[in-house]
């Protein structure tokens, strides 16, 4: 195995090797991945949304709706009498109804959300993340804004957890080093160059 690139081959992650922010929050909750391996498995998630996406598409034709708004209000709607009031061709009943019965009699995987130690915040675990070196000033870079730290070894990596704030413009950075807290700095959402949906 190469891990590095070489005048004959690039080296590029693969599937497994890379770490998408998704899958650090499930890992930071405890949340084992189950990836649908089966076609019957993936049809079980596609098919509500497949159906879903056929009926908002036909109900805005039937009534004329052409802005992106109002499509909003059928979505909802749709979901709404989807999960409240169809009765289910699979299982013969109602989602919700069958889910609380779930809940009630503790057969559901689902389970109280609990901040996990050594983290502070639901910013800590909700977050988008990013590592950094600690220079020889003891500082670390991002997108050309530097942070001096205190009370870390040059060379150390250090656990960015950003929460973008999309109405003031600003993000709390919270930084980590070896499961400790260590400050948390204000930088404005524009200078860290950040992904847009």
């Amino acid at each position: 195995m190469q891990g590095r690139d070489s005048f004959w081959r690039n080296h590029y992650k693969v599937t497994d090797e890379a770490d998408p922010q998704w899958k650090q929050v499930l890992e930071d909750c405890s949340v084992d991945i189950i990836y649908a391996l089966s076609p019957q498995a993936k049809g079980k998630i596609e098919r509500p949304y497949g159906w879903l996406q056929d009926r908002i598409v036909r109900t805005c034709a039937r009534e004329n709706i052409r802005k992106i708004a109002q499509c909003r209000k059928v979505l909802k709607w749709e979901i709404d009498r989807y999960n409240n009031y169809q009765v289910h061709t699979t299982t013969g009943e109602i989602p919700s109804v069958r889910f609380n019965r779930a809940l009630d009699e503790h057969r559901s995987l689902f389970r109280n959300f609990v901040i996990p130690p050594p983290y502070l915040s639901t910013k800590d675990i909700f977050c988008l993340r990013a590592n950094r070196i600690v220079n020889s000033y003891r500082k670390i870079s991002l997108n050309n804004l530097e942070i001096k730290l205190h009370g870390v070894r040059i060379g150390d990596t250090i656990d960015l957890r950003i929460v973008p704030n999309k109405n003031t413009g600003l993000a709390e950075v919270r930084l980590w080093c070896d499961k400790k807290f260590l400050k948390a700095v204000t930088i404005k959402n524009d200078n860290l160059n950040l992904v847009h949906f």
